[in-house]
């Protein structure tokens, strides 16, 4: 075992994650309801200037439905694209956040758009017809992720709230990186986005939550290793002989521990025969929300399950 001290969508995972582009942002302003507005907030798209405290906001983000109902505006959202399917209470509609409508979206008459993709143009469009856009593209960091849960606490009059989520997150961080025992060597993993052996790099956010974990990533060693989600063979996959695997295509493409181990050649994988193949949440896998704890904790739990089943 190989392991130190802790230390494609739009591509693959449609309606989880849009491009690994991260965007600095700031926020200025007093959330009180009612009162401290307007608010400027320094999005992807710009300086964007929020007058009132929104009472019909939509999301065409599954990430941002999430972080706008963690943060208590889910009172405020009116409806939400059709891959927000967490949590069960979001107004889920037919609306695309990859093929954007924007007279369908102007129809809700929204006082605030939230998106992670500019596609068919929404941001200019909307913006055009005096419809306030937030555009906050997939994190690449954690402190990117914070970041976008603040702008949206600001934006929405829940800043305390944002603030608060923001803590616990990283509290529940911390505790679950200090669970995990120290080891002189890391652990390998292979993180599986689909059956054709797409996977991420170290450089995407998903792989920066694996390092909190301690371990090291086999797709960082491929030659197509410069993009950020690299396609492996199963010659490269059974060569590297992970610790580790994570199916993070369970529910796309119905891949699990059985299906991994009847694959040509796997069975003899030390994950495999350690039963360190673990099935994923394909959401909870892919979005940068306030679930990625949850991501987090499932790493932690297969790591020490592989501690423990070696010691």
């Amino acid at each position: 075992m190989r392991r130190m001290a802790p230390f494609l969508a739009l591509i693959l995972v449609v309606g989880a994650c849009g491009d690994d582009v991260g965007s600095t942002t700031t926020v200025t302003g007093d959330s009180t309801p009612g009162s401290g507005y307007p608010v400027e907030i320094s999005a992807a798209n710009g300086e964007v200037t929020i007058e009132q405290r929104p009472g019909r906001v939509v999301s065409l983000a599954p990430t941002a439905t999430e972080m706008l109902f963690a943060i208590g505006a889910g009172d405020q959202v009116v409806a939400v694209d059709e891959f927000s399917n967490y949590p069960p209470e979001a107004p889920t509609t037919d609306l695309s956040g990859f093929e954007p409508n924007v007279e369908a979206v102007a129809a809700l008459d929204p006082d605030l758009v939230v998106v992670s993709d500019d596609l068919n143009d929404i941001v200019a469009s909307l913006t055009a017809i005096q419809v306030p856009v937030i555009h906050l593209p997939a994190a690449v960091t954690l402190d990117e992720s914070y970041a976008q849960i603040e702008q949206l606490g600001l934006a929405t009059g829940n800043l305390g709230e944002a603030t608060a989520l923001i803590g616990a997150m990283q509290e529940d961080i911390e505790e679950l990186v200090a669970s995990i025992p120290p080891s002189e060597e890391m652990s390998t993993y292979y993180h599986e986005l689909d059956g054709s052996y797409f996977t991420v790099t170290s450089e995407t956010f998903i792989g920066e939550i694996y390092a909190l974990g301690g371990l090291e990533n086999i797709a960082d060693e491929a030659e197509d290793a410069e993009t950020l989600y690299p396609q492996l063979s199963a010659e490269y996959i059974i060569d590297a002989d992970p610790d580790l695997i994570f199916l993070a295509d369970t529910k796309c493409c119905g891949e699990s521990p059985e299906t991994v181990a009847a694959r040509p050649g796997w069975a003899a994988l030390r994950a495999v025969s350690s039963g360190s193949v673990i099935a994923l949440d394909d959401d909870i896998a892919s979005r940068w929300g306030p679930r990625v704890v949850e991501l987090l904790r499932a790493i932690a739990e297969a790591v020490i399950r592989l501690d423990t089943s070696v010691s």
